[in-house]
């Protein structure tokens, strides 16, 4: 693509103080035609390059002007655009940021990048579900995070009890909506939902952060460790092969095909945290799904279906 090799084009200028038409052809491997019409190109569209003839002569940029693409292949620049547009839309500051980043760019690019800006829209809203709102305390656990400052939480658990905890903010994570703080403590690494912050208070003090902290590699024993306890209670179910896709929706990666059962059946093992879990999951196929093992799940489907017999079967 012509619009890719010109931003190469302006990128080698930058780099040096002249360049000839013959070393710029070297450099992209193309033919010295090819190398001298980009360069009238840019020029004509606006960048300040011009040409000086003679020995010792070639191209440069007026005055050593640069731009503030040093460094990003015309792909990287596409593709920051087209994922920091959608992600700062309701973003003031960041969207003013991304504004001025278009006008920093050359006039022939600028088109394409204000493109890419508004190409892309993120609903992180599944349907039907109500809108979230965010949580309110994020963007000062955020500044914690790269200030590098300690904070002082107060955080409801999940049980409702509420306490006063100082941590070390590490990182923050979306994860699927929901937003994490993940700290370093006395007590080890913890994470701390962020809309159960019930107030938060950044200090003036220097927080502990490891020098090799791998951020990601945190987040992924997190998720094994927490996915892991939602899945301490499995079941063999046999469905129809069709059907498969329904539990997957229901019980996500706690779910796997065993095999095939007999004609268009498939056996199924489903995970969740208790059998009244997986019961209340499964409830709502009727016979649609017939559960072989463990005891535990078939006895909680079979409470359940005595309570709503009791609750809405009338008898003459």
């Amino acid at each position: 693509m012509r619009a890719d090799r010109l931003i190469q084009v302006l990128l080698h200028l930058q780099s040096r103080p002249r360049v000839t038409a013959g070393e710029l052809a070297d450099a992209l491997e193309v033919s010295v035609a090819t190398a001298r019409r980009d360069l009238e190109a840019l020029s004509a569209a606006g960048v300040p390059v011009y040409p000086q003839r003679g020995r010792g002569g070639g191209w440069s940029l007026l005055g050593g002007a640069r731009t503030d693409l040093s460094g990003l292949t015309a792909p990287e620049a596409r593709a920051l655009f087209l994922r920091a547009g959608p992600a700062i839309a309701a973003d003031d500051d960041a969207s003013a940021a991304l504004r001025k980043l278009v006008r920093a760019l050359p006039t022939p690019f600028r088109a394409e990048a204000e493109a890419a800006a508004v190409a892309t829209v993120v609903d992180r809203e599944r349907w039907g579900a109500a809108a979230r709102e965010q949580a309110p305390h994020l963007e000062a656990l955020q500044d914690a995070v790269v200030r590098r400052r300690r904070v002082r939480l107060r955080y409801t658990g999940a049980t409702g009890r509420s306490s006063d905890r100082v941590v070390d903010p590490w990182g923050a994570v979306d994860k699927d909506g929901t937003w994490y703080l993940v700290a370093g403590t006395d007590r080890g690494p913890r994470t701390y939902r962020v809309d159960r912050v019930v107030a938060a208070e950044v200090t003036d003090d220097a927080a502990e952060v490891p020098a090799d902290l791998d951020l990601g590699a945190v987040w992924a024993q997190v998720v094994d460790e927490v996915e892991s306890l939602r899945s301490t209670t499995w079941a063999t179910v046999r469905v129809p092969e069709r059907h498969v896709g329904v539990l997957r929706a229901q019980f996500g990666r706690h779910v796997s095909v065993e095999g095939a059962a007999d004609d268009g059946v498939v056996r199924v093992r489903v995970g969740a945290p208790t059998p009244l879990d997986v019961a209340r999951h499964l409830a709502g196929w009727g016979d649609g799904a017939v559960v072989e093992d463990p005891p535990e799940v078939r006895a909680e489907l079979a409470r359940l279906g005595a309570e709503l017999v009791a609750r809405y079967v009338t008898i003459p």
